[in-house]
């Protein structure tokens, strides 16, 4: 199979740019472009959209972008709807799926990061988290109410992008 047969097969799968496309089409391109995205905002780490994990980002920025086109009559109505569902069902799959399967749960969602153990500063995680040690006073002073690693055992960068403190048991 050379270039132009993996061209034509790739316009005869997702369509091509200057024409119009199918319904079908236009769900595969959602799929991959949601596929890419948590790729993408799973690549840019936790800290980089705070709350909800990369899995609800990319549903949410692609969502939105797919039915404003819509609204706006930028792309057909009805393949904006067919790709939109799909995408709905497809982050309902994969989100029972993650509940179900640790290790898919992993993937999409993340694990936690220890970022204090035994009381001490895991720099090695700090680092691949881009966490300062200026976070992690800030995240003191909000989260536990202190300054100063005295009475913290541990602390990890949640999921979510926040981070967690557990006090030493007195």
């Amino acid at each position: 199979m050379d270039v132009q047969d993996l061209t034509r097969l790739l316009h005869d799968l997702i369509g091509h740019d200057e024409r119009p496309i199918a319904w079908w089409q236009m769900t595969i391109r959602a799929v991959v472009i949601f596929m890419f995205g948590i790729v993408l905002i799973r690549l840019a780490g936790k800290r980089a959209f705070g709350k909800a994990s990369a899995f609800d980002i990319v549903f949410a920025i692609i969502i939105g972008s797919n039915l404003s086109r819509t609204l706006t009559a930028n792309a057909p109505f009805l393949p904006t709807l067919a790709a939109s569902g799909a995408l709905v069902l497809l982050h309902r799959a994969l989100a029972w799926a993650a509940f179900h399967t640790s290790w898919l749960g992993y993937v999409i969602k993340g694990e936690p990061r220890c970022l204090i153990r035994d009381g001490e500063p895991q720099r090695s995680e700090q680092s691949a988290s881009h966490i300062t040690d200026e976070d992690l006073q800030e995240a003191l002073r909000l989260h536990a109410g202190q300054e100063g690693l005295a009475g913290i055992e541990a602390a990890y960068l949640e999921r979510n992008g926040d981070i967690s403190f557990v006090r030493r048991r007195r």
